[in-house]
This record gives structure tokens, sequence and C-alpha cells, in this order.
């Protein structure tokens, strides 16, 4: 309980640093900063939104981890060069994506195995299965993005290196590194739902989101 205070303020702060990057760059004329910090602005804001939208808990761990990793690949990644200043920025940023990917394909598909109108039951086999290709499709989908965005404005989100015009090695290597971080919740995952085991970060955030979101499991467990 003593996170939800630090999660607020950490996540204020961080939106706080992004809202006076678009006064300032508002005030020196250039719009297209403006205008990506400000959609970074609202990406931020995507998890608390779902929340209540679809009045779904989402544990404070999570949505500061999801508030962070928006400004660490957006904000500093693209906006501030960090992408080139540091090598491993791009490594590890694409292995938390596959961390927090991975998270999300964990819980959809629990909340369709416990939800009782719903008659399905699948073995934590799949579950862990259908996280781990959940995510990986994700940051698929993000090398697409990737690559459109340089072959229609010119831009270098792949990041091409010396040698490899075509940024082939980049999205190879963020596809690994976000397939070993898929994995990693997969295989959490699927221990937490074979057995009790120990109590990792995992089992406590679903502990939560189990007890925080009633209506979407059975009663009669």
């Amino acid at each position: 309980m003593r996170l939800k205070p630090i999660h607020k303020w950490v996540t204020l702060g961080l939106q706080t640093i992004l809202l006076v990057g678009v006064v300032l760059a508002i005030w020196e004329q250039r719009w297209s900063t403006a205008a990506t910090t400000t959609v970074i602005i609202l990406a931020t804001l995507v998890p608390l939104l779902l929340g209540k939208r679809f009045r779904v808990f989402i544990p404070p761990e999570f949505e500061l981890l999801a508030t962070l990793f928006v400004f660490a690949s957006l904000f500093l990644g693209e906006m501030r060069g960090y992408y080139v200043r540091f090598w491993w920025w791009d490594i590890v940023l694409h292995t938390a994506s596959g961390f927090l990917f991975g998270i999300i394909g964990f819980l959809l598909v629990y909340v369709l195995n416990e939800k009782k109108e719903i008659d399905l039951h699948m073995n934590p086999g799949f579950v862990a299965l259908f996280a781990f290709m959940f995510a990986l499709g994700i940051g698929a989908l993000w090398e697409i993005f990737e690559f459109g965005i340089d072959q229609f404005f010119g831009m270098n989100m792949q990041k091409a290196m010396l040698g490899d015009s075509s940024g082939l090695t980049d999205t190879m290597w963020d596809l690994i590194v976000d397939a070993v971080g898929a994995a990693v919740i997969a295989i959490m995952g699927y221990g937490y739902l074979k057995t009790a085991g120990t109590r990792s970060f995992l089992e406590q955030w679903i502990e939560a989101f189990v007890e925080a979101n009633p209506h979407f499991f059975r009663r009669d467990r």
C-alpha cells in the first residue's frame, strides 16, 4: 500500500517534465516536438483511462512501470537521443517491453480462463504460451511500425548500423530481447498456475488483480 502514493508522485513528476517540454517547444516554435511530447503525455494516461473506462483495477506497480517505459522509450529514447548515446538503451527497453506485454497477455487469457460466463478451461502451458506469443507479436508489430516510419518519413527508428543499411540486425536483436523478456514472464506465470511456489512479484500482481476485480472471476471458488 505504500507504493501507491509513490507511484502517483513519480507519475506526476514525469508528466510535469513532459509538460514543461511541451511549453518550451511551443515557446521555441518547435511544433513537431510539442505535438510528439503531447502524444507521449497522453500515452502515460492510457493505463489510468483504461482502468476507469472498463472498471478494471490496474496494480500501481504495473501502472508505474508502464509510465516509466513510455517516458524512457519515447521521450528519452526517441526525442532525447538516448538510443544513439547509449548502445544498451534499446536492449533494456525491448526486454522491458517483453515483460510488460507478457504480463498483459497473461492477464488477458487468465481472465478468460477464470470468467464464469465463458466455458473455457486452458491448461497452464497454453496460458504461458499465449502470454509469450502475445508479447512477441506486439514486438513484431512495433518493428513493422518502425520500418514503415523509416520508409515513408526518412527517419532511423530501426537504428541502422554501419554495414547494415536495412536495419535488419537491430530488428532481429530487438525481437530476440523481446522474446527473452516474454519468456521470463511466461515461465513465472506457468509456475504460478502450476504450483503454489514462492511468492514472486508476478504472483503478487496477479493476486492483487484478482482480488480487486472479482466481477471478472468465478465466485464459486
